[in-house]
């Protein structure tokens, strides 16, 4: 069996433990020793992130080989219509190659929890949700893919990454799964591959010193 925590990272924190820089870090939120992030999230995106201490399952989630799909919600810059949401399921040419056709649809606005800062209605007065799921892991690439279609992302909450949700956790929330592998044929019955068991918690967030 492999352990997975399911982290919800907050607005403006590293995908990792230190920084030079003494900006926010997963040290911040989450103290178990010994995990690392399967794969990343920029500085400025939220949402599902996903750790272990398992070097081979993190192998397996963040591989391109093989192509976990991660969905997100995105709010973009102005009132967005399906000319550009079919030429992203169509794949759109960025600078180091076209992209694999992306599932977009326009939604209407999640219930969120409020960033800090917000988005400001006086400098973005229309703007438009979508939820795109995409197979590919490139930098920044949903960012990249809007604004190639006309529609700057303002802000982006990862809420899936394959069969794991980022459902329930508010932002610096994390749960843990305890992932069991495929039994013998002649094994007592019992949880099979694929089937795990859930523990929620609230980590206690550290300050930083200034």
């Amino acid at each position: 069996m492999s352990t997975l925590y399911l982290l919800h990272k907050p607005y403006r924190m590293l995908s990792q433990f230190t920084d030079k820089q003494a900006r926010a870090t997963l040290a911040d939120i989450i103290t178990v020793p010994g995990v690392y992030a399967a794969g990343r999230l920029d500085y400025d995106s939220e949402g599902l992130l996903l750790l272990s201490d398992d070097g081979e399952l993190i192998h397996r989630i963040s591989h391109p080989r093989h192509k976990q799909p991660k969905t997100y919600w995105a709010q973009v810059e102005g009132d967005i219509s399906e000319a550009p949401l079919q030429a992203l399921r169509q794949g759109v040419a960025l600078k180091d190659g076209p992209t694999q056709p992306a599932k977009v649809r326009r939604i209407d606005p999640p219930t969120t929890a409020p960033r800090q800062p917000a988005i400001d209605p006086k400098r973005h007065p229309s703007t438009s949700w979508l939820e795109l799921t995409i197979s590919e892991g490139r930098n920044r690439q949903v960012r990249r893919m809007t604004a190639h279609v006309g529609f700057p992302t303002l802000r982006l909450i990862r809420t899936a990454i394959g069969p794991w949700r980022l459902d329930g956790l508010a932002p610096g929330e994390w749960r843990k799964e305890t992932l069991h592998a495929p039994r013998p044929a002649n094994a007592p019955p019992g949880r099979g591959a694929g089937q795990r068991k859930e523990q929620r918690a609230r980590p206690t967030t550290k300050r930083r010193k200034s």
